[in-house]
């Protein structure tokens, strides 16, 4: 295998040099800097002759830095050397004869009096830039925004765990005959979470959080209707199975939502975490809205028998209009929002990965 010369294109800045190499899908790459100020390259790869090794070397006109930055890309090899002073030079090599594998990179090929209006337009923007963001005024209180945030999420994390570490305890102790009391164990603890998660509502309103409003309303709202009116007002529905199953559900998807926006209080994230505060619902939220949908309908009959809640009507018109007219309504509204929330999170999901994916490429 013969040892060649491939072409090589150079470019200048004030600071800067760039050198394209002619080599594509380059293996083995050896670029590397002497004492006496000459670049070393040497790679296998596929240039003007064919497969087969290449290398040249080049002692600059003036001294660079050490550090030299390289791309190599299926059809040639990027190089980077910043000057040390930074100054236009007269020619690249300390030769006066250019070698012949050497030409100008004419895509990035400047002028003096060109590279000198582009490095006074950098300038520029940076100091607009400079200016721009000290006319923005911090938020004096960004730091008790946070705070509050933070424990808030924290708060919300510690309640929901426990009832979800509670529940799962007694589920292995007890078996099928925890389902039976779970509203009895760890109904004062959901009380409190879900009264709290009342703030959810309200933090939008008050700019505090992008969250939108509407779907934060919805969310709470059916929560504390089951939750207040289902269970809380009905002493026949405390002792069913589907309280088991609506509580375990909400813990389930609330033990890794809370952290996630906990973290994000402190610019911290987790990329597991971040997955599964993005993926859980996916599966959960459906499986929540049909436990949901089972406490409702297996409450109809007992709103009917004790016309808990009824709404009065005049003589001519009947006795009263029985809450479980306004719970099947409830039915259809349910899974209306379910549908909007899903697509809320669809969004937030789609919205997050897509990002992610620009930053990397």
């Amino acid at each position: 295998m013969q040892i060649l010369t491939p072409h090589v294109y150079w470019a200048q800045r004030h600071g800067e040099i760039f050198l394209r190499v002619e080599l594509s899908d380059a293996k083995n790459l050896d670029i590397n800097l002497q004492e006496n100020n000459t670049l070393h390259f040497r790679a296998l790869g596929h240039g003007a002759k064919g497969e087969n090794e290449y290398k040249f070397s080049l002692e600059f006109l003036e001294p660079v830095r050490p550090e030299i930055n390289h791309k190599s890309t299926q059809r040639q090899v990027d190089i980077k050397v910043k000057k040390r002073e930074e100054r236009w030079w007269d020619r690249l090599t300390l030769q006066e004869k250019k070698p012949v594998f050497l030409a100008p990179d004419f895509d990035r090929w400047l002028d003096e009096s060109d590279a000198e209006m582009e490095l006074q337009a950098k300038e520029e923007a940076k100091i607009n830039k400079i200016s721009v963001e000290s006319r923005v005024r911090q938020d004096p209180y960004l730091g008790l925004k946070k705070g509050y945030l933070f424990m808030y999420n924290l708060v919300q994390f510690l309640g929901f765990s426990w009832i979800f570490v509670n529940m799962t305890v007694r589920l292995f102790i007890l078996g099928q005959d925890s389902f039976y009391d779970t509203f009895h164990t760890t109904a004062d603890m959901m009380y409190f979470c879900q009264m709290m998660a009342v703030l959810e509502i309200i933090n939008p309103l008050l700019g505090l959080v992008k969250t939108g409003f509407f779907p934060a309303m919805i969310q709470v709202s059916g929560r504390n209707t089951i939750l207040f009116v289902i269970f809380g007002s009905l002493e026949e529905m405390q002792n069913k199975a589907v309280v088991f199953f609506v509580f375990y559900l909400w813990s389930t998807i609330e033990i890794f939502r809370y952290p996630f926006y906990m973290l994000a209080c402190i610019g911290t994230e987790w990329k597991l975490l971040t997955w599964l505060r993005y993926t859980l619902w996916i599966p959960l939220y459906p499986l929540g809205s049909i436990a949901e949908a089972v406490a409702v309908i297996q409450s109809l009959p007992i709103f009917d028998e004790s016309s808990l809640f009824s709404l009065p009507l005049p003589a001519v018109m009947g006795h009263s209009l029985s809450f479980s007219y306004v719970l099947q309504l409830y039915l259809v509204l349910m899974f209306l929002g379910l549908f909007i929330n899903f697509r809320h999170l669809y969004k937030q999901r789609r919205r997050r990965y897509r990002s992610r994916k620009r930053k990397v490429h």
